[in-house]
């Protein structure tokens, strides 16, 4: 059984960077794909970002493109979530999500989910 763990998250200030990170137990991330979600007080979980098993082909949100990129090492058996220009908006408890057909955008298309981490973007 998949686990995911997600890490990286804390407070920052608008504009600067932050790297999460998702990793697993239970299998090798290898032959996943693997979507990036957030959620925000009070709104349903959103995809940020998503990314097929080969990292051929990713997908962004609106949102977030041109800011956010989701590099994966295989060898490191990590997907990261690299956010730089962070806005007040990004502020959200963000979760890797992982299923083996494809990198789907809807929330239910994903079977195995981390527990979250927090990102607070504050001045």
């Amino acid at each position: 059984q998949l686990q995911l763990v997600e890490s990286g998250g804390g407070l920052v200030q608008p504009g600067r960077s932050l790297r999460l990170s998702c990793t697993s137990s239970g299998d090798t991330l290898d032959y996943y794909a693997i979507g990036w979600f957030r959620q925000a007080p009070g709104m349903a979980r959103e995809r940020v970002s998503c990314i097929d098993s080969s990292g051929g082909r990713t997908g962004y949100a609106d949102s977030v493109k041109g800011r956010f990129t989701i590099p994966r090492d295989n060898d490191k058996n990590t997907l990261y979530l690299q956010m730089n220009s962070l806005k007040l908006e990004d502020a959200a408890v963000y979760y890797c999500a992982a299923n083996t057909r494809y990198a789907g955008q809807e929330v239910r298309e994903y079977d195995y989910w981390g527990q979250g981490t927090q990102v607070t973007v504050s001045s």
